[in-house]
């Protein structure tokens, strides 16, 4: 029986790190027979007495609302957000993102900020996208071991953080410091605006802009992929990544 508090999860990265960060409860898996080639993986990790239901593909896609489930799907108690604010002393390297709409997008750039060794991130709920699947599976599963945290607006986040004492830097496509030549102080938090509009205007003036270089001034880089650029960046100033 799945339980009404669940979300659903699909996706073997997703399922394996869900299981590895144990932050939440997995209460039922859907696969199919014969079983996905990671199966194995998965397999290694599950708890004691969890109830496993083969069903078909179809059946699979029919859950998840999309053929990218990899044939495997659970029903995981809801992700684990924190209820307290970031520390300084603690998380020394933020990411805020500032109203990204698209789930693939917010995926691959938590998987970024994953991989780059950032600490934790911020989430305007009033913007951005949810928190999904979709969004889940396109971080490889990583978010599973991210610290995240849901801010109610742009301008709330920003007072939290400078209240907190965070240096703030927000990517903006024109007239900001040249992003590949400035120092970056910590603690600090960079932030990432929606693909279209950018950065909220009403919190441009909350930090240092920052601007990529870039070929001509009327394109742009992709969100995630500027993201991912300026993630290195900062983190290769900061820390030393292995």
């Amino acid at each position: 029986m799945i339980k009404k508090e669940t979300e659903i999860i699909y996706g073997i990265h997703p399922i394996v790190e869900l299981l590895k960060a144990k932050k939440r409860k997995l209460h039922i898996i859907y696969t199919t027979k014969p079983t996905p080639k990671a199966w194995q993986q998965i397999e290694s990790l599950l708890p004691k007495g969890i109830q496993i239901q083969y069903v078909s593909r179809d059946v699979l896609t029919k859950m998840a609302g999309t053929a990218d489930h990899q044939g495997v799907l659970g029903y995981a108690s809801p992700f684990v957000y924190r209820k307290k604010f970031f520390e300084i002393t603690k998380q020394k390297l933020l990411l805020m993102l500032d109203g990204i709409q698209d789930v693939r997008n917010m995926g691959a750039i938590i998987r970024s900020a994953y991989c780059t060794g950032f600490e934790g991130i911020i989430i305007v709920q009033k913007t951005g996208a949810p928190l999904n699947a979709a969004a889940i599976k396109a971080s490889a599963g990583l978010a599973e071991h991210m610290e995240m945290y849901q801010a109610p607006s742009a301008v709330s986040a920003m007072q939290e953080l400078a209240k907190s004492g965070y240096q703030s830097y927000l990517a903006v496509l024109q007239n900001g410091a040249d992003a590949t030549k400035i120092t970056y102080k910590q603690p600090l938090c960079l932030v990432i605006g929606s693909e279209g509009t950018g950065i909220s205007r009403d919190i441009l003036k909350s930090g240092t802009l920052i601007t990529l270089p870039q070929r001509t001034p009327d394109i742009s880089y992709n969100a995630s992929v500027a993201a991912g650029i300026l993630l290195f960046i900062i983190s290769n100033q900061n820390i030393t990544i292995k």
